[in-house]
């Protein structure tokens, strides 16, 4: 995200030099940043602020308040936040109280810097004379959050405060987007001094980079080398991450990948910047990637990493990863190139930017790539996705099958983590970017509720789906009653197969079937009447595979926030599947999805189809 319009920053502001308390700034500034949603949970040292929301919620007309929204806990509040960001491109806000309101917030914070998405944390501390001191719901949040945070500011001069909240947020979106953490002490807080309605930190070697990066020109040396590894090649390969999302840049990838004509595979987290139904898409690499998918990495000769980091659970035994490929690497942070993966092309630009100035330098770049197109077409027709379909019990994959019928690919789409997590971008189609929503790096069980809900907020209108597990859920659980309390038609789709089902698989395949701690059947937790207690208006459960599709249907076109549980089968393994310390060359298919012979791999960079 860039900054606001210099315009707008140079105009001066209505309320510049009106007197208010530091926290009547920060409620200012998150209005002058265009936010009208907030999440948070209140308490003592975070009191001046709340009351500042109330005062300016009255003060102004219907439609121009700030929305709070209040969350079962502050996990759920930052969650909300994250998937506000996540749907919207826009900086998620959340503000907290201290001691435990900010250390329950540790979870999101670092799973939104694992993942790159701009939230902005305001916790309340203790007093600036208490502070060191042990006092009440005193801790240490700089040192705590500063190991998980893109920036941690502590506010000590009131002077500072407007100032530090504007380049928070300048900080959140701008560059490699990332969470930002305030920390205002109370009495900061109901200080009094002059709102200048301007201004930022001075953060010189940030602000230094910054420029740079948005001023950079591809020179035409880089742009050559590309393209004459490009014209090398015979199987060339995009392979597509979350940074393509994050800076906005799916139409880019989109037009770039067509005007070459070359296929996409994305990671989880770039879901959706390619269109999973376009014939150039390979949908998901990986562990769990689609088998054909893998294949292709397996067999290009060319692989043109954007916006992607050569994760763990994408690059596998590093070395035998992509084999056979020449590596191209553009991506916002420099840090990224050469980290995991050695390169023979790297540029550091944000997605959008670079593939652009790409697409302009490879005007006259022409090169027939059909016959790999081809030899991916076959991948395609001779490894699909597949499951046990003549299984009396419920399979999960039949329901985001019948689901994704249903939808067709228009629906926001977030996830807790877990087996329903993979099958859920393996079976569903999206069509736009930040419709996929899903804590990748972390994996952080319970984040598909919350996240729901921001997603919600952030698109009134859309259709919006939690699809969950029953160990995921249990997470967060009491956000059900946010969403009941505030009226938000999410839906919630419950994979329950009684246990942790991912945890169960790698203990069928690599444990012996020794269901240490994994097994729930003992639970008594029942989800219809947790759902009915907590006031929702639509609730059923399916257990017959004869029931699904009307049960889907009802559920979808059901107005409000609704609630549907599946009974599925607790020994269903998500397939394919790259298991700890293998490469690609030894992934397990299963019984339902047809492998390849190993001397169908095409690994001479010279060879024909």
């Amino acid at each position: 995200m860039t900054s606001l319009p210099e315009a707008k920053r140079a105009a001066r502001h209505p309320l510049a030099g009106t007197s208010m308390t530091g926290a009547d700034m920060i409620i200012q500034v998150l209005a002058d940043e265009g936010v009208n949603t907030v999440f948070g949970y209140s308490g003592g040292a975070i009191l001046p602020t709340y009351d500042a929301i109330f005062r300016y919620n009255a003060a102004h007309a219907e439609g121009e308040e700030m929305r709070l929204v209040v969350p079962a806990t502050e996990q759920g509040a930052g969650f909300m936040a994250a998937g506000y960001a996540r749907a919207s491109g826009k900086v998620g806000v959340f503000i907290v109280t201290s001691g435990p309101g900010a250390t329950n917030c540790v979870t999101p914070i670092r799973d939104c810097h694992a993942d790159s998405v701009p939230v902005v944390l305001i916790c309340g501390q203790v007093p600036r004379a208490a502070m060191g001191t042990d006092a009440f719901q005193e801790a240490p949040v700089f040192n705590i959050m500063s190991a998980c945070a893109k920036h941690v500011f502590l506010v000590t001069d009131e002077t500072k405060i407007e100032a530090t909240i504007r380049t928070a947020f300048e900080l959140a979106r701008s560059g490699r987007p990332g969470p930002v953490v305030v920390d205002v002490p109370r009495d900061v807080q109901l200080s009094q001094g002059v709102f200048q309605g301007t201004g930022q930190l001075q953060l010189r070697g940030y602000d230094e980079r910054q420029r740079a990066l948005h001023h950079s020109a591809l020179p035409d040396p880089v742009a050559k080398e590309f393209f004459r590894l490009l014209g090398e090649s015979e199987r060339p390969l995009i392979y597509a991450g979350g940074g393509v999302i994050n800076s906005e840049a799916a139409a880019e990838l989109r037009a770039f990948a067509q005007r070459f004509r070359i296929p996409v595979v994305t990671t989880l987290l770039g879901i959706g910047a390619m269109d999973t139904t376009s014939e150039l898409s390979l949908h998901m690499l990986g562990m769990h990637g689609t088998a054909y998918a893998n294949y292709a990495v397996e067999d290009c000769d060319f692989l043109f990493a954007v916006g992607s980091r050569f994760d763990d659970r994408v690059a596998g035994k590093v070395k035998e990863f992509a084999p056979g490929a020449k590596i191209a690497h553009l991506d916002v942070d420099a840090s990224e190139i050469g980290k995991v993966k050695g390169v023979d092309w790297a540029y550091v630009v944000d997605a959008k930017r670079g593939l652009a100035q790409l697409a302009r330098a490879g005007k006259s770049f022409r090169k027939d790539f059909s016959e790999w197109r081809k030899h991916i077409d076959e991948l395609k027709a001779t490894h699909p996705l597949d499951f046990n379909r003549e299984s009396p019990l419920v399979q999960s994959e039949e329901v985001l099958a019948v689901l994704n019928e249903i939808t067709c690919g228009d629906a926001i789409v977030t996830t807790g983590v877990g087996q329903h997590q993979m099958w859920a971008a393996q079976y569903l189609d999206f069509r736009n970017p930040r419709s996929f929503l899903t804590s990748g790096s972390m994996g952080t069980m319970g984040f598909g509720l919350p996240a729901a809900i921001g997603a919600q907020l952030a698109n009134p209108g859309k259709l919006v789906i939690d699809v969950d597990g029953d160990g995921s859920i249990r997470m967060n659980l009491g956000e059900l009653e946010t969403l009941t309390n505030y009226d938000i038609p999410v839906k919630v789709l419950l994979l329950n197969n009684y246990g942790d089902g991912m945890v169960r698989q790698w203990q069928d395949l690599f444990y012996a079937n020794r269901y240490s701690g994994s097994d729930k059947t003992l639970h008594k937790k029942d989800f219809v009447r947790a759902a009915e207690a907590d006031g929702f208006g639509f609730v059923k459960r399916v257990t017959a595979r004869e029931e699904l599709r009307g049960a889907l249907e009802e559920f979808v076109r059901y107005e409000g926030p609704a609630f549907l549980e599946v009974i599925t089968d607790q020994n269903a393994h998500v397939y394919p599947m790259i298991g700890p310390g293998m490469g690609y060359k030894d992934m397990i298919t299963g019984k339902y999805i047809t492998p390849r012979s190993r001397k169908d791999v095409v690994v001479d960079k010279n060879a024909g189809f």
